[in-house]
């Protein structure tokens, strides 16, 4: 089996844990202030619904839709690296960093830490074209 597929398969389990904290971030904010935009959560805790969602709630909506943006083309892009065994090296470390900009980009976001959060999301981003340029090259020489 390709240990490609080992990298590829951690890195994705960290992205989730990352995506399930985002999930667990709003949850927080939300049960700690009571505050619930849905009237039956709110009724839930016997509290009345909010009109508004919470700054920390709205932040953590943004960095989660971002991740959205990125992640599932990771995934797309990661597994076809695999599928057409582009260099090993190269994309293991392609895998890694895009994790850890990914994460790095959701701390920054939630903390709202600039120039940070635009960087972590420029390596993603980078990352994520380099894969699809090294797919090509493996497409093109298949």
């Amino acid at each position: 089996m390709n240990s490609l597929l080992y990298v590829y398969a951690i890195c994705i389990i960290l992205l989730f844990v990352k995506m399930f904290f985002i999930s667990a971030y709003q949850g927080y904010y939300r049960i700690k202030n009571k505050a619930f935009k849905n009237k039956e959560d709110a009724g839930f805790l016997g509290v009345s619904a909010q009109t508004i969602e919470l700054p920390q709630v709205v932040r953590a909506q943004q960095a989660w839709l971002n991740d959205l943006e990125n992640i599932p083309v990771f995934w797309v892009l990661g597994g076809l690296c695999i599928l057409l065994n582009t260099d090993y090296t190269i994309t293991k470390w392609l895998f890694i960093i895009f994790t850890f900009s990914r994460i790095f980009h959701t701390l920054t976001y939630l903390t709202s830490l600039q120039p940070w959060r635009t960087i972590s999301y420029s390596v993603g981003i980078i990352c994520l074209i380099v894969m699809a340029i090294k797919i090509t090259i493996n497409v093109i020489i298949l």
